[in-house]
């Protein structure tokens, strides 16, 4: 149940009270979140798209937050998906989580499943409530992690980046309702 919870960041990691605002970074209270994560270094004109709680049954998992430039996804990068844990969960379960949902967007072959759960195992620390993880889409394909605003990696694997934020964001997310609020639809 709780591996369930994680990635369903797993959005399966990232819904009560939604909203969505169009405040830059460097207003309002996201401006020392938004230094933390250094996203606008790598999302120009970086705003929020949309925001929500992601919630099992009873329990808040995570607020998950969109960034794009200028507040609009395109569904291509660069774009940044911050997640803010709410409870207790392990590094390793998530990195499992992530996994099965990439596996769940379309045919991954067990090469790369292999390959990209240790390097999941690497980033993904245990998190504790509080704890954020941010991932960024580059432009260029690549996916930067930021663990309570400290570098932990970046991968530099266009496919990779594609299947991990589509467990979110792809049309064929196990968690549409999800994905609406993160679009800033729901």
């Amino acid at each position: 149940m709780v591996t369930r919870t994680i990635h369903v960041f797993l959005l399966s990691l990232l819904v009560g009270a939604m909203f969505m605002s169009n405040k830059t970074f460097a207003q309002g209270e996201n401006s020392q979140n938004a230094s933390a994560d250094r996203i606008e270094e790598h999302v120009p004109k970086a705003k929020l798209v949309g925001k929500g709680m992601f919630s099992y049954y009873f329990w808040d998992v995570y607020t998950g937050e969109l960034f794009a430039p200028e507040g609009t996804y395109n569904n291509a990068p660069p774009f940044a998906l911050r997640l803010t844990y709410q409870r207790d969960l392990e590094g390793k379960k998530i990195a499992e989580r992530s996994i099965d949902e990439m596996k769940k967007q379309g045919d991954v072959s067990s090469d790369n499943a292999q390959k990209w759960l240790a390097l999941m195992e690497d980033i993904f620390p245990d998190v504790s409530e509080g704890d954020v993880i941010t991932g960024i889409a580059t432009e260029d394909g690549k996916s930067i992690f930021y663990v309570n605003g400290e570098m932990s990696d970046e991968i530099q694997d266009s496919t990779f980046t594609q299947r991990f934020f589509d467990i979110w964001l792809s049309e064929k997310t196990s968690e549409p309702k999800f994905r609406e609020k993160l679009l800033g639809k729901g």
